[in-house]
């Protein structure tokens, strides 16, 4: 079977949600992994699979093996982290294959690294070099161009709160890149944020305050690095679950007084061993009336003021949405952009909030001040 989009890490906790979308959408795929043992086990779990146009596909992890299953795909859907670890191959193999590449990564050193080393390549060749197509970082992406439509706001000030469990992939990348160099943008450069930091912030939608972190220092920062309209951003993401945050912050707090001076790989095997502590087993699938989220973002310039807030629910089913509305406009044609770009630059905001809202995923509004 050839198909247009491979889902490469199909049979990870988010790999499942993005098969799901797919078959959901009726865009054949191909679920690849390293074991075929695995793929069939978890794909027998998705319901929305049954009938659907696809195949299992088990492959080496190295550009070779990857590039030869690639050719012939439009899209290449990569879900196997921590990115910085496990990703090179992919986006090389993609790259050769011809494909257009996206994942799922929150990691925002991985997101500088291939935009550094194949954003040029990508570009030549008319296809997509886009991370972080995903919850994170594209929602506060779309909140922040909706922000960026009033007229006079250069400086964007993003905050993501979610009530959901992580994945364990998700807890070993998240936790990983907390303790690197996180980054926001003040005035036209990128600025470290502190490790293991929290700071205290308000949701559009509660009283309470609730404590947050860089958590990467938010994509958000890269994707505005060299755009004309933007001069500052910021990103900060917090948990209604303030134990589990509280338990994370102690974690953190723990690696910089045993693990700061280790060297990177070192580091690398010690977060992925905290992680596995952290979260163990894969959660259920989200249920949208418990797990809820909401982006704000706070836009400002010299004389103009404006709050766009998106209240939405389970973030990992909207990765899987956002996955397929992805594959459809690519296989279409429809890139608005190509190289290293933003999820909204390549498919436009509008259409991926519509998307989301289609799908009983998000609500927004805006508001001037």
């Amino acid at each position: 079977m050839s198909a247009p989009v491979i889902v490469y890490g199909a049979s990870g906790y988010t790999g499942k949600l993005i098969a799901a979308h797919l078959a959901q959408y009726g865009i054949p795929f191909i679920a690849a992994g390293r074991s075929r043992e695995r793929l069939e086990e978890q794909m027998a779990k998705v319901p929305e699979l049954a009938g659907a146009a696809y195949e299992i596909v088990a492959v080496d992890h190295d550009e070779a093996a990857l590039t030869e299953l690639f050719t012939g795909a439009t899209v290449v859907y990569n879900v196997t982290g921590p990115f910085m670890q496990l990703g090179e191959p992919v986006v090389a193999a993609s790259l050769a294959a011809g494909a257009h590449y996206l994942d799922t990564t929150g990691e925002a050193d991985w997101m500088a690294f291939i935009r550094d080393k194949f954003g040029a390549a990508f570009a030549a060749k008319g296809l997509l070099l886009c991370p972080a197509a995903s919850y994170m970082w594209a929602a506060g992406n779309l909140a922040a161009e909706i922000a960026l439509e009033t007229p006079g706001i250069d400086s964007l000030d993003i905050l993501y709160l979610a009530d959901s469990s992580t994945s364990v992939a998700s807890t070993k990348s998240f936790l990983r890149m907390c303790t690197k160099p996180q980054y926001y943008l003040e005035h036209n450069e990128l600025v470290m944020w502190p490790y293991a930091t929290a700071y205290d912030v308000r949701s559009p939608d509660q009283h309470r305050i609730f404590k947050a972190l860089p958590w990467s220092g938010g994509g958000e920062a890269l994707w505005y690095l060299d755009d004309p309209r933007v001069t500052n951003c910021t990103t900060l993401v917090g948990f209604k679950n303030q134990q589990m945050f509280g338990g994370v912050l102690k974690v953190l707090e723990e690696f910089e007084e045993k693990y700061r001076e280790l060297s990177y790989d070192e580091q690398e095997e010690v977060t992925n061993a905290l992680g596995a502590q952290i979260t163990e087993t894969e959660p259920d699938r989200e249920d949208p009336d418990r797990n809820r989220s909401v982006i704000s973002c706070v836009g400002r310039g010299n004389m103009a003021g404006v709050t766009v807030v998106m209240r939405g629910n389970s973030p990992y089913l909207q990765t899987g949405a956002l996955a397929a509305e992805a594959a459809k406009r690519l296989i279409g044609g429809k890139l608005l952009a190509a190289g290293f770009q933003s999820p909204a630059k390549a498919f436009g905001a509008r259409n991926i909030v519509n998307a989301w809202a289609e799908l009983g995923y998000h609500a927004w509004e805006a508001s001037r001040t």
